[in-house]
């Protein structure tokens, strides 16, 4: 049996993407909103964000985001607690802006959403799990058509598009 409180050093060059980890599992959307949702994933949401597993210990894992500019989250809900830390960019959460060193703690089974700022965001996610789902609150086809037309109009500024400076 190895002991799995050692010593360890994590590095960002490492740190493989998240959906190549199944560190999150989607559950299933709902019939209607899947042909958007196939549209909208064709037209490139994926060149939006970067998720990257930077530490994933029993009972404990770290995520890097990097969401850019207009990239569509939906609301959105996971069976862990997670609290937030902005490193770079902003966030309108509702009616608030956050920015670098601002924090946001979203309890599990929460539904949430949040827009990237002018640069986007980078971010960390703390969770006490390994793994965790994303149930997806986003049921509306108005707000996938919305996406699309989104993730369409954003693919030449995703493509050139540069982490958000940090801020002394």
């Amino acid at each position: 049996m190895t002991d799995d409180k050692q010593f360890k050093i994590f590095r960002a060059a490492d740190a493989p993407m998240a959906a190549e980890t199944g560190c999150m599992h989607f559950e299933p959307f709902r019939d209607e909103v899947l042909p958007l949702l196939g549209q909208v994933q064709e037209a490139g949401v994926f060149n939006g964000a970067e998720e990257r597993l930077l530490v994933n210990l029993p009972g404990f894992s770290l995520l890097h985001v990097w969401f850019k500019h207009g990239y569509p989250l939906p609301l959105h809900s996971h069976d862990a607690d997670c609290l937030y830390y902005i490193v770079a960019g902003s966030i309108r959460l509702g009616t608030e802006t956050l920015g670098p060193r601002d924090a946001f703690f979203v309890p599990a089974n929460v539904p949430y959403t949040y827009t990237p700022g002018p640069e986007g965001v980078e971010a960390l996610e703390f969770r006490h799990a390994t793994s965790f789902n994303f149930v997806n609150h986003a049921n509306g086809l108005a707000f996938w058509q919305k996406a699309l037309d989104t993730v369409t109009a954003k693919q030449g500024e995703w493509a050139s598009a540069t982490m958000p400076a940090l801020n002394a």
